[in-house]
């Protein structure tokens, strides 16, 4: 995928978040559980921070610090894990109000977060392998 394809991603996922956290306090509120809800904020927060950080790495391969292939691939993995970890708990913690059948989606929640620690690792290694010293 091209810088300029994943930084849209990155924006319109952010927009999304928001988006996603207010229908959560307004919207949920009265609908689901606490403990439903802070999941549902959890997944919020996560997927908000990581299509910050995948705007990040995008920037520093931009500018020429950071090796590209590595970045696209800490990006792909960051983006698999907002789909994973926080799609899966949009889903559970909703399931009272949709009646689908998810609860298959709980040992992909876990998976998200590698996912997430992955991308953020081969971020690290982007740094090791930059376009151009300084």
């Amino acid at each position: 995928m091209q810088q300029s394809t994943v930084l849209r991603t990155s924006f319109v996922l952010l927009a999304l978040t928001v988006i996603l956290g207010a229908f959560g306090a307004h919207g949920l509120r009265e609908k689901l559980d606490a403990e439903s809800l802070k999941s549902w904020n959890t997944a919020t927060q996560y997927a908000f921070i990581h299509g910050l950080g995948i705007i990040l790495i995008q920037w520093g391969s931009a500018a020429k610090q950071l090796d590209l292939r590595r970045t696209q691939m800490a990006s792909g993995l960051m983006l698999l894990g907002i789909l994973f970890f926080s799609g899966s708990i949009y889903l559970l913690t909703t399931t009272s109000l949709h009646g689908l059948a998810v609860s298959w989606l709980g040992p992909i929640t876990p998976v998200g977060g590698l996912l997430f620690v992955a991308g953020w690792l081969m971020a690290f290694a982007a740094t090791f392998h930059t376009k151009r010293e300084n």
